[in-house]
């Protein structure tokens, strides 16, 4: 099992310092609005992937006024202590330790300790444009495959640099695109990764949303998920030379695995054009416990679940549905935020004896 035992932050948002001990698995965050709720969790998520979920940069996680944080979070792994510690200094150099020891590279310690978070921007993924749906979907097979992750990280890097030079090739009236085969061939390279692993995954994916969408839903309802990728039509090769007049052209590469998107549709009309509040609502959650699932069949244990300002977005009858999900069907360690206390206390006893409240 994975829990996290205690946190302590100094500097941290609005956290001049604090600390936490947690000694259930289900543990309630109650307080009024800007207390902090969401930025104990935004820290909690900080220790699982070395960076926040809300904040672009580094910088904006740290207390107005001052010139850097440190995080430290005691955590035990399957009946193993394990301390992590985050400090970002003034110079704005961030270092990374778990139980003393840095990394060379942060991403070295992505899917060692799997985590879960549902925010209320998080309806975006289902809303918003493909980006949203990739971050999601990448976010996910970080944490099960190291090799995507880094594959992924040098696919974006290769990007950037291709559409540098598309760019260059305007500017300076460049005729000479022997570099773009050059680009093409490392693209190739990293990309067909990360294409076969998503295409491999989601065959199993799309129908665990699926199943946790009626579960929550609580009524049988025709969703289709499809994995939209244009290497389902042509070679990744065959895909840059098609495109490669359009990328001169508009000065950035248009075709490859940044352009993939999953399709979601509700009775074979696009789901988030006709779909209502509560609908959209229960795909998010879907989306999230299979996401939570896999994570637990990859690792063998199940990962932290941090749930933000649920309450406010799920009629009574959903909110039901998910927290029998989360408190009694599965075994990871929960946490949830809300403004009443009351409330989390009704919803958990409920279900359960044993769970914690922090007030802040």
């Amino acid at each position: 099992m994975l829990k996290l035992d205690s946190i302590s932050l100094v500097q941290f948002k609005n956290y001049s310092y604090s600390s936490f001990l947690f000694d259930h698995r289900i543990v309630g965050i109650a307080g009024k609005n800007g207390v902090g709720k969401t930025n104990l969790l935004d820290a909690i998520y900080y220790c699982c992937f070395t960076k926040s979920y809300f904040a672009r940069s580094d910088g904006q996680n740290v207390l107005r006024g001052a010139a850097g944080f440190r995080i430290e979070a005691r955590f035990t792994v399957q009946g193993e202590p394990l301390k992590v510690v985050c400090i970002l200094r003034e110079t704005g150099k961030k270092e990374f330790l778990v139980n003393d020891e840095p990394y060379e590279k942060l991403a070295q310690h992505i899917g060692k300790l799997p985590c879960v978070i549902i925010a209320p921007d998080d309806i975006q993924i289902i809303t918003g444009g493909s980006e949203e749906r990739r971050r999601f979907l990448d976010a996910l097979l970080s944490q099960l495959d190291a090799t995507y992750l880094l594959q992924l990280i040098d696919y974006n890097r290769v990007l950037q640099q291709r559409n540098s030079f598309l760019k260059s090739l305007a500017d300076r009236k460049v005729q000479d695109t022997g570099l773009l085969d050059v680009y093409d061939q490392q693209l190739v390279h990293y990309g067909s990764y990360v294409f076969n692993r998503r295409k491999d995954f989601l065959t199993g994916f799309i129908p665990s949303v699926q199943k946790y969408y009626h579960q929550i839903a609580g009524v049988e309802e025709q969703l289709d998920i499809l994995y939209e990728s244009q290497l389902l039509q042509y070679s990744f090769a065959d895909l840059f030379f098609r495109f490669r007049e359009k990328d001169i052209l508009l000065q950035r590469t248009t075709a490859g695995i940044h352009k993939d998107d999953l399709d979601i549709r509700f009775q074979q009309q696009s789901f988030k054009q006709i779909a209502s509040q509560g609908q959209r609502k229960s795909l998010l959650f879907a989306l999230k416990l299979a996401e939570f699932e896999a994570l637990k069949t990859a690792k063998g244990f199940a990962p932290l679940l941090l749930l933000d300002d649920v309450f406010e977005k799920l009629d009574e009858h959903r909110m039901h549905n998910l927290l029998s999900q989360v408190c009694l069907e599965n075994e990871g360690q929960l946490f949830i935020t809300d403004t009443h206390e009351e409330r989390i206390n009704r919803h958990f006893s409920d279900l359960t004896d044993t769970y914690q409240v922090v007030c802040l």
